[in-house]
């Protein structure tokens, strides 16, 4: 039994032997700093069932406690609050325990498996600063879940299909010469977005001359001769025209490609790719059986609707009356079909931004209404822009951030303020260049992380590579800073080792207590699906390690006990940065 459960097993008691009333549950927080104590009791709630002063009621439990239970120590009450001192043997005692376990704070796996999808972008276009908040949240929240217990199969779906991915063709084809990703050096999803862009300027000056002819804007917009071409190209493809179907293959391998090499430089990776152009089909079948159940309608035209206006939504369009597929179709059979090709999956989740928070509540709807028992574990991961400070972004007009652009400037950042810090005699140029990176993408995913995903984020990154503060390198270089103490330790002989009872140093307290928090932080970050919970925890534990380390002598101590005892907290200190980073997808450096 934990010691919170203890206690409120005790208040329950306290209350019925001392006032004769049931209480249905004790309300706990912890202790604030600018009073004595571990752990606090509020005894507001109580009043509902006992009546009298707060303080004296606050006043019996604690003498009832400190009677009743030895890991109770003393107490004080401030106004309703029941301020409870833990003993310190109690804490030895489980840091002994956590030093004892195996991959601490990790719970083993067990149950039903949970499928992540995230990425899931076009193919006409690289990667950019969107897709990095999306990439790294997905992968995060992977990682925590399978940290919390649940399998996990990570997955994206391939918008390889439609008129955008034309449009990369057609240009490409007219305006190319020929050009390869080898034939330029360019990276395939680059020189494919490139031609995208190219299609959009050629595009608006053919708008522009018919305008100038005198047709409508509208009329100029749907009649020009780019377009309507890359219509036709559209329709070549859908009819399986040989041609095309090469020509797309072929400029959809160069993007996935340049997409293998900006996820690798990430850090980040999928078991499973599901693509538009098999997956755009289907969904038809469950529609036909949605109609026979009576979940779908369908109007005099023949169109096939969902009606949800009961359920506080409106009608929705599963089937068009020429009996094509929407987005919506394709996601239903989409979803199906991963829980056909694999079976243990018991719900999922979609990382996707907040401009699709529709769209999803009523697919999850409609999968609820077809009977899919999986349905009731759907979820929405569901996330803000990120914004630059010299604004937003359109890739069709070349003005979004490449996400290998990105990591290459943080890259660049970390390694100006390195050099200014003048830290890396000794380092190789290969090693310097490694380091840089660990330190750069430690920024930016830390920097993206640590903000709650619904929020829109704006991302300076100068900012994100700072050394203090609430940043990757700050907390990196804590855990380096351990490591150099975990070494010297190493050369003076000194165990990482907790040997009999010993009185804690307020600071040592408090940095087990905080270690202790770990394995419940990765499963509350896992319940709410957010890695900014990972996040600020790993922070306010180098805030609290930072502290420890300012007032309390580690090696300096002539006592070895001491010594010993605080080499091992500052171990298990840096393997729970480690564990929590790794979480997050970042990297930690043994020297900076």
């Amino acid at each position: 039994m934990s010691l919170q459960s203890t206690i409120e097993t005790h208040v329950k008691a306290a209350v019925a032997e001392i006032y004769n009333a049931a209480l249905p549950a004790v309300e706990f927080q912890a202790t604030r700093k600018e009073f004595e104590g571990d752990i606090t009791v509020v005894v507001f709630p109580m009043l509902r069932v006992v009546k009298g002063n707060p303080v004296q009621i606050g006043t019996q439990i604690g003498e009832y406690l400190v009677a009743q239970v030895e890991e109770i120590t003393a107490f004080n009450v401030v106004k309703g609050f029941l301020n409870l001192v833990v003993a310190d043997a109690f804490y030895m005692n489980a840091f002994a325990e956590i030093q004892a376990t195996e991959n601490f704070g990790k719970t083993p796996e067990a149950g039903k498996a949970v499928m992540v999808e995230y990425s899931s972008p076009n193919t006409n276009k690289p990667l950019h600063l969107g897709h990095v908040r999306n990439v790294l949240l997905g992968y995060s929240v992977s990682e925590i879940i399978k940290a919390a217990g649940s399998k996990v199969y990570k997955t994206q779906i391939i918008n390889d299909r439609g008129i955008h991915i034309c449009k990369s063709m057609l240009a490409w084809e007219r305006y190319g010469n020929g050009e390869t990703p080898e034939s330029t050096g360019l990276k395939g999803d680059k020189l494919v977005g490139n031609y995208y862009v190219k299609f959009d300027q050629e595009y608006k000056k053919e708008v522009a001359a018919l305008v100038a002819q005198g047709k409508s804007e509208e009329e100029a917009k749907k009649g020009a001769p780019l377009l309507l071409e890359a219509q036709e190209m559209l329709r070549k493809w859908e009819a399986g025209d040989a041609e095309t179907v090469a020509l797309w293959k072929k400029m959809n391998q160069w993007v996935y490609d340049g997409f293998e090499v900006t996820y690798k430089n990430i850090g980040v990776d999928f078991d499973s790719y599901y693509y538009e152009s098999n997956t755009y089909l289907l969904g038809k079948d469950n529609i036909e059986e949605g109609l026979k159940k009576g979940v779908f309608e369908k109007d005099p035209d023949g169109s096939v609707w969902c009606d949800l206006t009961e359920d506080g939504l409106d009608r929705k369009i599963v089937l068009r009356a020429d009996g094509t597929a929407v987005y919506m179709t394709q996601d239903i059979g989409t979803a199906i079909q991963r829980v056909k090709d694999h079976p243990d999956v018991g719900g999922m989740i979609y990382t996707v931004g907040n401009e699709q928070d529709y769209h999803f509540q009523v697919l999850f709807l409609i999968l609820k209404k077809l009977g899919y028992d999986w349905a009731e574990n759907l979820f929405h991961l569901s996330y803000g822009m990120v914004d630059l400070p010299s604004g937003k972004m359109k890739s069709r007009e070349g003005t979004v951030v490449d996400a290998d652009d990105l990591i290459n400037e943080v890259a660049a950042t970390a390694g100006e303020i390195s050099e200014e810090l003048g830290k890396l005699d000794g380092y190789t140029d290969e090693e310097k260049k490694s380091l840089y990176k660990t330190i750069g993408l430690g920024a930016l995913k830390y920097y993206i992380l640590k903000v709650d995903p619904k929020k829109r984020i704006l991302f300076d990154p100068k900012e994100s590579v700072d050394f203090q503060g609430n940043t990757g390198p700050f907390i990196q270089y804590t855990y380096v800073r351990i490591q150099a103490i975990l070494r010297k330790a190493k050369e003076l002989n000194v165990p990482a080792s907790v040997e009999g009872a010993r009185d804690l140093h307020p600071k040592e307290k408090e940095l087990i207590k905080l270690v202790q928090d770990y394995p419940a932080t990765i499963q509350l970050a896992a319940a709410q699906k957010s890695p900014a919970i990972i996040a600020n925890y790993t922070y306010d534990l180098v805030k609290e390690y930072n502290s420890f380390f300012q007032q309390v002598q580690i090696l300096g101590t002539d006592n070895v006990a001491d010594q010993s005892f605080r080499v091992a907290l500052s171990k298990e200190v840096g393997q729970v940065i480690e564990s929590a980073f790794g979480l997050l997808g970042i990297d930690v450096p043994e020297r900076m």
